[in-house]
């Protein structure tokens, strides 16, 4: 499973990569996100065109750059994000297929794109939208999961799309279009709350994931240790995950529902 980063300092890059991250995303996106993710516990970068130039001198790995929602900027953005050496473009928060039509106009071959499902409307439209030649799909489940709390009114958990047939639904038409499908993020394998790392690891596996993003919480993970030497754990966990007999793969997938959709036990005040 490809592990890409996302990250400013070259430095860092360079010893990630050494140590087995396949690239690194620069991020762009920005506009009306934090009206869209207010009072949710999701992060903002504020990325720039000098980090993207920075990061491309220091490393020959992948380097993509997630721009900005499709809008009036975008062709400015697509020409700023190559002419700088972005190896792709990642579009976020996709509705129609014309949106991707746009970028990929713009683009002309130029660089590759990248399409992030996480509207309800992408994930509706994703048979049409993988027609398109496409680097790779990412399911963002932070922003599907605000997209459909809005449309519904009943809030949902971040795993809930892994576990409701969603992910593997989208996954199955990306794969048969030929373009690797990313989703969630990964951290030290003996970390992350509230779906530890390993089970989530186990469950991408299953789904057949191809690539997936170091989390927010690496970082703090790995502050007391070598964070470059974590990550051929985070490899391990996957190899060994891929490794299982059916009846493992069996328990685990249970194991990761019930962590799923397990209640939140209420404090205990005292």
């Amino acid at each position: 499973m490809d592990l890409f980063v996302f990250s400013t300092s070259g430095g860092e890059v360079a010893r990630l990569v050494a140590a087995g991250v396949t690239g690194v995303v620069i991020d762009w996106e920005r506009r009306g996100k934090a009206r869209r993710q207010a009072g949710e516990d999701t992060q903002i970068n504020a990325n720039t065109a000098r980090d993207l130039d920075a990061v491309r001198r220091a490393t020959a790995a992948t380097v993509v750059c997630r721009i900005n929602p499709v809008g009036r900027w975008t062709a400015r953005e697509v020409d700023r994000a190559v002419a700088l050496g972005a190896d792709e473009l990642l579009v976020p928060m996709l509705r129609r297929p014309a949106e991707l039509d746009r970028v990929l106009t713009l683009v002309g071959g130029r660089c590759g794109v990248a399409a992030m499902i996480e509207t309800q409307d992408a994930v509706e439209a994703v048979d049409a939208l993988v027609r398109r030649p496409l680097s790779r799909v990412y399911i963002g489940l932070n922003d599907l999961r605000i997209d459909r709390a809005a449309r519904t009114g009943v809030p949902a958990g971040l795993f809930v799309p892994m576990v409701d047939g969603t992910v593997a639904h989208v996954r199955d038409r990306v794969a048969a279009a030929g373009h690797a499908c990313g989703v969630a993020g990964l951290t030290r394998p003996d970390a992350g709350h509230p779906v530890p790392s390993a089970l989530l690891a186990a469950e991408m596996e299953r789904l057949g994931i191809d690539f997936t993003f170091l989390r927010r919480s690496f970082r703090a993970d790995t502050a007391d240790r070598d964070p470059a030497a974590e990550i051929p754990r985070i490899h391990a966990a996957a190899a060994l995950a891929g490794a299982r007999d059916d009846r493992a793969r069996a328990a685990d997938r249970e194991a990761f529902v019930h962590a799923v959709t397990a209640p939140v036990p209420a404090p205990v005040l005292v």
